[in-house]
């Protein structure tokens, strides 16, 4: 398995740019929660061994990883809330964390490497849209482990407000524990209501109490 590497830093760095960003976003697919982005500036002499894309580390290992990069380089963490992708969209509303998460960081970085193939709309900022990012770019890497640490304590959270989702598990993802749950339970304010299993329910309620 291959881990990503500094080359993007690098060959940026080449052309000048010393200041640079990763940024990756978590929490597209989820039916409930925010959108979560981080922008993450590493210090090239303190780069924290054993990163990884998010999605291939243990729940553990990103803690102490998350930990270890908020200990060593510079972390912005931003969100859209549930309001904002039922209004804009879940691609706009990951954008705009992401926007959020870069506008962030004092002093504004010189570059950013974004995951994805796309530059968010109204980014002012020289970027670059690295597909598969967090699996071969150490900053986005570890934008991924640091978005994905705070959203899941989120939804931890969330859990404990609204209990029988599962979301302490499911982290807001559509498993079928949680699909069940919304039909057994109904829809609650952290629920996206434009995400199609969820509007087919509040619709479904609306056509039987009609």
């Amino acid at each position: 398995m291959t881990a990503p590497d500094f080359h993007h830093e690098s060959d940026l760095r080449a052309l000048g740019h010393l200041r640079i960003a990763g940024v990756d976003e978590v929490g597209r697919g989820p039916l409930a929660g925010p959108v979560t982005a981080a922008a993450v500036v590493l210090d090239i002499a303190m780069i924290p061994p054993g990163m990884n894309d998010s999605k291939k580390l243990t729940a553990a290992t990103r803690a102490a990883l998350s930990t270890q990069i908020h200990a060593v380089a510079e972390v912005s963490i931003a969100h859209a809330s549930v309001a904002e992708i039922d209004e804009i969209n879940i691609l706009r509303a990951s954008h705009l964390a992401m926007v959020r998460a870069i506008a962030a960081l004092s002093p504004a970085p010189d570059f950013v490497l974004i995951d994805g193939n796309m530059i968010p709309a109204g980014l002012a900022l020289p970027a670059r849209a690295v597909i598969g990012g967090d699996g071969c770019c150490l900053s986005i890497a570890a934008a991924s482990i640091v978005a994905k640490t705070c959203r899941d304590a989120l939804m931890v959270d969330l859990a404990q407000q609204h209990p029988g989702y599962g979301w302490e598990s499911n982290m807001g993802y559509g498993s079928k524990s949680h699909r069940e749950a919304l039909r057994n339970l109904g829809v609650t304010p952290h629920h996206r209501r434009s995400f199609k299993p969820v509007h087919n329910i509040l619709y479904q309620d609306e056509t039987v109490s009609a």
